[in-house]
């Protein structure tokens, strides 16, 4: 996009709110009047938002079970939902778990192979992550080479066994369709997940060996839903200090006491509340222990989740929107983005102040989404 000025509308800057042209010139934001003035009265201009976990994406790779050949036609897909919902920077949650099918190590290898290939050629930064399954002990020995290949630099472990029922011999809730969808034998299903459940004895320490070797490289690590702080400290031991969703405010507390980034989910801040029963999301960020919300499975909910929190009254513009943008950008170490300040990238989303949807979205200055009426003003004559 031609260098521009925006002027007119409100724009959040590092100190609040304010009505102060925003320059942007070769894809950062200057401080510099710069290029043709464009008119957006009527639209908050804010930094764009940066979403730390999500996996709405699978409905677009794998629509229907062997559907999508051509992942990287799914990730175009992406990409756009993406833009439309003010995301310009997202990081993709793809499981690596003894659900298998999408969930397997198979596909999971197909669709890092194709965020490695597709990504650089889209205009929103996508990222990849690695959620892995904790008791999937054989495959432990290929993850940090895995992850080298795939270009992983965020991985999650997470541990979503049926162990209660499994410690009492029973078959878990839907455990059938499961094995199905897997390309299993349902009785082949369940000694699978038998036999994982008697070897967790061995995971602590096959963990401590992993996460050694994944600190050593640099990947970002983190746990999903903590539900003690005794489990956060064994976690944090291990260099993992993102806590992903914890389930419970003792944990999060733990967390934040410790220094560790809390991410909470986005929908459960809409909803009031977890679905499953867990820690309010609204209680966590009303007291302070909250670094970052994501779109977990739904990706308008980061922006419904900081418009909430504003005028609930919550939280201010800027402590609001921090949560989806300068929040997770400090999350991910990424210091060039998450707020609209000179030399930061031009991360953009305009919303019409009227209706709060989304208008337009840019990366680096590009569009990557623009919608009605505002397109003129960008286009004039």
């Amino acid at each position: 996009m031609a260098n521009v000025r925006l002027t007119g509308a409100d724009v959040l800057g590092p100190s609040g709110m304010n009505n102060e042209p925003l320059s942007i010139s070769d894809g950062l934001i200057c401080a510099d009047d710069a290029g043709a003035d464009v008119d957006l009265s009527g639209y908050i201009v804010l930094p764009g938002i940066i979403d730390l976990h999500g996996d709405g994406f699978e409905r677009h790779l794998a629509p229907r079970r062997g559907a999508m050949k051509q992942m990287g036609e799914g990730l175009i897909a992406v990409e756009a939902e993406l833009a439309a919902n003010g995301i310009t920077t997202a990081v993709l949650a793809q499981f690596v778990s003894w659900e298998g099918g999408v969930r397997g190590l198979e596909f999971a290898d197909q669709v890092f192979q194709a965020i490695r290939d597709t990504a650089p050629t889209l205009v929103t930064d996508l990222r990849a992550q690695l959620r892995l399954e904790t008791h999937l002990l054989d495959i432990y020995k290929d993850i940090p080479a895995l992850v080298q290949e795939w270009g992983v630099e965020y991985l999650v472990f997470n541990d979503h066994l049926p162990h209660d029922r499994l410690a009492q011999g029973r078959h878990p809730p839907r455990m059938v369709g499961q094995a199905l969808k897997a390309g299993r034998n349902p009785d082949a299903h369940f000694k699978f997940l038998m036999d994982m459940h008697a070897r967790a004895p061995e995971v602590p320490a096959a963990l401590d060996d992993l996460t050694a070797q994944l600190s050593a490289t640099g990947v970002k690590m983190g746990s999903h839903d903590d539900a003690t702080a005794a489990a956060r400290a064994v976690w944090r031991k291990r260099g993992v200090r993102i806590a992903e969703f914890p389930e419970t405010l003792e944990a999060a507390e733990a967390a934040h006491d410790a220094g560790d980034k809390v991410v909470l989910g986005s929908p459960n801040v809409v909803r009031g509340g977890s679905h499953k029963g867990n820690v309010s999301a609204m209680d966590i960020i009303t007291m302070g222990l909250c670094d970052a919300i994501a779109s977990d499975y739904h990706y308008p909910s980061p922006r419904r989740a900081a418009l909430m929190l504003e005028k609930t009254g919550v939280a201010s513009w800027a402590q609001a929107w921090r949560l989806v943008s300068e929040g997770p950008a400090a999350v991910l170490g990424l210091t060039d983005r998450g707020m609209l300040a000179p030399g930061k990238r031009a991360d953009i989303v305009v919303l019409d102040k009227h209706t709060r949807r989304v208008a337009a979205t840019l990366v680096e200055g590009q569009f990557s989404y623009l919608s009605g009426e505002i397109a003129n003003r960008f286009f004039k004559g």
